[in-house]
């Protein structure tokens, strides 16, 4: 059959099969995905209920690049984060999610055969997401020992007359490390030296919990804003995973490009969602604040469960985003067999380690953003399950 090269040569992300292996084991507790278990909350909803009632328009298309209020709004949050002022004409773009975001702008920059920087361990998605265009991920490996921190020595010989772009998520997605402004300042250099374009996947930066001083966005360095894209989710920090929503702060020469792939693809984020987008950027945040209390304390949960079972894991606590990215240290061949056999034996669900890239073989992934009983449920089998 007709498959294309690019799309036989993947295999679906590595979180989402695990997902759906679950599925179909009754009273898994899991740890593998990165849905936040909060529901969007009520002001949100309250807005989108008002919507369908009243607006004529709720169902139809936006503008390829959104509603202009919803732009402005994002413009306003953009500058209010950053200090950066841009223009919701010229530089920003509504997108559905960051998935698509970052699909998209990859797209818009890369031919077959082009390379683009990512951590190691990084997230999966974006390997599949660079592997779609023809392009090659290069692995930039992460110091473990030093809790995950980036390695600025090996950064410059990565880059190669095929490389386009640095993609960065920090807080990091699978390990929970805040880079360092120096760090992301140091890359913003190289970038600006060697033409290179930095994709910031940010989904995670009201997860900072006691680092929020060591947060620091590149996007807040004036002398950056030609060469880097920002994209911001509503997924995560407003309960909006299912809404799929998100923004793109590009400079004014890639908006032009992103739009062109951003329209044959989507023609616009859904309109309900951008709706509802306006009411969480302009309506009460006292949610972000109860998400991230919350978070914190499931974050210490899951250290203290870990920190009992020093025969299986070994790991480095998360300084944000939530997700840790613990060592296995029981016997086991390889990441994927443990995370099959946990599933199998015990009924609990995590990611293999080996899906977030070559540094990830011997982990596993566990998502924080469940609730309390889950953790204990997962971690109680766990002991079970190994004692046994």
């Amino acid at each position: 059959m007709p498959i294309s090269k690019s799309v036989a040569g993947i295999a679906v992300s590595a979180i989402k099969e695990m997902a759906m292996r679950a599925a179909k084991v009754p009273g898994a507790a899991s740890l593998t995905w990165g849905l936040p278990d909060f529901p969007t909350p009520d002001h949100i909803r309250e807005a989108t209920r008002q919507a369908l009632a009243d607006d004529p328009d709720i169902g139809k298309y936006t503008l390829p690049d959104g509603l202009p209020q919803l732009r402005a709004a994002a413009a306003e949050t953009h500058r209010a984060a950053t200090g950066i002022t841009v223009d919701p004409d010229r530089n920003v773009t509504i997108t559905a999610g960051n998935m698509e975001g970052v699909k998209t702008v990859l797209r818009a920059i890369l031919d077959p055969g082009d390379e683009v920087i990512v951590t190691d361990p990084g997230f999966a998605s974006h390997f599949i997401q660079i592997g779609l265009v023809g392009a090659k991920p290069m692995f930039w490996r992460l110091d473990e020992a030093r809790g995950w921190a980036l390695d600025l020595e090996a950064l410059p010989g990565l880059v190669t007359p095929r490389c386009k772009a640095i993609l960065l998520v920090s807080p990091s997605n699978p390990t929970g490390r805040i880079f360092s402004r120096n760090e992301l300042l140091a890359v913003g250099r190289l970038a600006a030296e060697h033409g290179l374009l930095v994709i910031l996947d940010d989904p995670y930066c009201h997860f900072t919990y006691e680092n929020r001083d060591r947060y620091f966005n590149l996007a807040s360095a004036p002398e950056f804003v030609d060469r880097v894209a920002y994209l911001f989710t509503f997924s995560k920090c407003h309960a909006m995973s299912g809404w799929r929503l998100g923004y793109a702060v590009l400079p004014d020469w890639l908006k032009r490009e992103v739009l062109k792939v951003h329209d044959a693809t989507m023609i616009c984020a859904p309109r309900i969602s951008q709706v509802s987008g306006l009411a969480a950027l302009g309506g009460e945040q006292e949610h972000l604040r109860a998400f991230e209390t919350a978070l914190k304390a499931r974050r210490a949960l899951i250290c203290e469960r870990l920190d009992a079972l020093p025969e299986i894991f070994d790991y480095a606590k998360p300084e944000g985003a939530y997700y840790v990215f613990p060592r296995i240290v029981a016997p086991h061949r390889d990441s994927s067999e443990f995370a099959i056999r946990l599933l199998d034996e015990a009924k609990v669900v995590v990611t293999p380690g080996r899906a977030f890239g070559p540094s990830g073989e011997h982990h596993v992934r566990m998502a924080f953003c469940v609730a309390e009983e889950v953790i204990e449920t997962a971690f109680d089998r766990i002991e079970t399950w190994h004692a046994g």
